[in-house]
């Protein structure tokens, strides 16, 4: 019983010590965006980098828990967003606002999870592979866009089908348009999310709901 209780205090110490690497990660990535490196993240966690190392494998290993830290936190709030109460092209509004809004509030964090370093020389200490990183992620959202709209909408006889193409389709438009939005601010947030969601609305605004779910 004893061995028990000490292994679950260390296991629950462990998630704490990740959980405040992370943080400090997080705070390095906010002042340097994609130029972030392993050793600030472990100067400003107060440690040595083989440290972080045995925490998280490596850079890429860092990468993958911060970016489903972030991804965690949106996916909440888009679900939140689509649960809201409200008229269909309403919480189709406000599901695009709520990512263009946590890609503005954070643009480092973005550009470290989607774009590699602009380093022009690079280096083992410098930033991070991100482009073998950002390609799953954007898989993921979608495909978890994709359990929500096979859940909510009723898309006929190939429903599993549609509702993946239509969750990483909406996910790739939300990210190239937010991309592009971000770097060159060519008309304000809510322009763009209404221009997205006349573009979605077509034969979004003609599905019915599923019968007995929880409602798009």
């Amino acid at each position: 019983m004893e061995s028990t209780r000490q292994a679950e205090r260390q296991r629950t110490a462990a998630e704490r010590r990740r959980r405040e690497l992370l943080e400090a990660a997080d705070r390095v990535v906010l002042r340097d965006g994609p130029g972030a490196s392993m050793n600030a993240i472990a100067a400003e966690a107060g440690i040595t980098k083989p440290i972080l190392y045995r925490h998280f494998g490596d850079k890429g290993g860092l990468y993958r828990a911060l970016a489903k830290r972030h991804t965690d936190a949106l996916l909440s709030a888009l679900r939140a967003a689509l649960d809201a109460p409200a008229e269909r092209r309403e919480r189709v509004e406000a599901t695009l606002d709520t990512y263009l809004a946590a890609i503005e509030a954070r643009p480092q964090v973005y550009r470290f999870l989607m774009h590699p370093s602009d380093d022009a020389v690079p280096s083992p200490e410098q930033g991070f592979d991100v482009g073998r990183h950002s390609a799953p992620l954007l898989r993921r959202l979608g495909e978890e866009l994709a359990t929500v709209i096979a859940e909510r909408v009723d898309l006929g006889p190939d429903s599993q089908e549609m509702a993946r193409i239509w969750g990483h389709g909406i996910v790739g438009m939300m990210h190239a348009a937010g991309d592009w939005w971000l770097g060159e601010r060519p008309c304000s947030r809510e322009q763009l999310v209404r221009s997205l969601a006349d573009l979605l609305w077509g034969r979004l605004a003609a599905v019915s709901d599923r019968p007995g779910g929880p409602g798009f």
